[in-house]
Order: structure tokens, then C-alpha cells, then sequence
């Protein structure tokens, strides 16, 4: 089974469509120290904010809809650190919210901007994954294994026109990431067949195509980028 998680998780890293979304000009830009102005990141946190707000349902459903202990146990401690472990306040979407105004950002943007038809799509395409097992596991691990990448480029352009450098929601996803990547691994490896890994990449590629489109609007709207072709 561990020769079979290890071949998932390859094809899934070296699958073209993640690939062709790790690549996005969008972040490329971001990284190469485009100009940016405070409207064009707040554009960034506004459309930011509704797959952040949605992922602990996302992630509850999953639990939901999981058949076996053990991917509802590893996929509940990821839920638990999005949740705040019991603190209201330690939530990922309240740090968020926080760490923004800190930089300068109204809360009104980043909570109350009208999401663009990419990000609600996003959205439906998580609602839709937590329905079945396969399209929430491939969801999830094709998540986890990229947040990184956007958390840390959006945060790269908080920085950028704020000054501020002490950003906590960029700092617990550095800390937490890693595990999150770990248990996602842990809740694939519980009778997955080759049928069954086709179906986990099948979905990881339908997110990433989910996530290109989102952040092909953000390069259309901020001109930070080109869209992906």
C-alpha cells in the first residue's frame, strides 16, 4: 500500500495540469516584483476570501462523506487547525481577517467584495467534490499540496504594498502546511486501487483547473500576469 500512496502522490506533483497551474504567470509576476497597488491586492484578499470561508465546510462534509475511520480521523485534524482547535479566534478565516486589517485592509474588502463567477465557481466545484469519496480526497490533497504556493505569493504582495512583514496568517500556514500534507497523505492510503487513483486524479486535476481559472481573473483584473493558455 505504501508503494501505491508513493506512485499517487508522484503522478500527482508531476501531473501536467498541476504543473501548468504551479506556473501561472500570476504567481510567477507576484515573485518577480511586479508593481502592485493596495486596490490590486485587496482585489487578491476580496476574491481570497470565499474558498478560505469555505473550506472547514468543505472540509466537515468530507468527514461526512468518507467511508473509513481513518481518512475522517486525518482529514479532522486538518479541520481542527482550519477551525482553531476550539479557540474561535485561532481560526484560519479570523486570522485572516485580522492579520489583513493589520496591514491596512479594510475588513469590508476582504470580507464584503462581490466574488467573481471563477470564485464562485471555485466554490461550487469544492461543494460538489465533499459529495463523493474519490472527488474529496483528490480535492483535498490536491489543495494541500498548493496552498503553500498561494498562500505565500498573496502574502509576498500584503507585504509588498504594506511594509508590514509579520503576517500570522502567512506564518501558521508555514507551520501547519506540512502536516496538513501529511494527513492528507495518510487519509489516501486506505484501499486505493489503480481504478481508485484514477478517479483521486481525475479530481485533483478538475481543482487545479478550478484554481487556474480563479487566478486567471485575478491576472485579467489586476494585470498582474497573463492568463494561462
Amino acid at each position: 500500500m505504501e508503494k501505491t500512496m508513493e506512485s499517487l502522490a508522484d503522478r500527482l506533483q508531476a501531473n501536467d495540469v498541476h504543473r501548468r497551474f504551479v506556473e501561472h504567470e500570476f504567481f510567477a509576476g507576484v515573485r518577480a516584483g511586479a508593481e502592485l497597488d493596495k486596490e490590486q491586492v485587496g482585489t487578491f484578499l476580496g476574491q481570497w476570501w470565499y474558498p478560505l470561508h469555505y473550506f472547514t465546510t468543505f472540509l466537515a462534509r468530507c468527514v461526512a462523506t468518507l467511508p473509513d475511520v481513518a481518512s475522517k480521523s486525518a482529514i479532522t485534524t486538518i479541520l481542527n487547525q482550519e477551525a482553531g482547535g476550539g479557540k474561535a479566534e485561532q481560526a484560519h478565516e479570523v486570522i485572516y481577517v485580522d492579520s489583513m486589517a493589520r496591514s491596512g485592509f479594510d475588513p469590508s474588502i476582504v470580507t464584503g467584495s462581490a466574488p467573481f463567477p471563477e470564485t464562485e465557481a471555485l466554490v461550487a466545484g469544492y461543494e460538489e467534490a465533499s459529495l463523493e469519496r474519490w472527488s474529496a480526497l483528490g480535492f483535498i490533497f490536491a489543495t494541500e499540496v498548493t496552498d503553500l504556493l498561494m498562500v505565500s505569493t498573496i502574502g509576498a504582495a500584503v507585504q509588498r504594498v504594506s511594509g508590514v512583514t509579520d503576517n500570522e496568517w502567512i506564518s501558521i500556514h508555514v507551520e501547519q502546511e506540512p502536516e496538513h500534507v501529511e494527513e492528507a497523505e495518510h487519509a489516501l492510503m486506505d484501499g486505493i486501487g489503480p481504478a481508485d487513483e484514477a478517479e483521486i486524479i481525475k479530481h485533483a486535476e478538475r481543482m487545479w483547473e478550478l484554481w487556474t481559472a480563479f487566478f486567471d481573473r485575478l491576472a485579467v483584473e489586476t494585470g498582474v500576469g497573463a492568463p494561462a493558455i
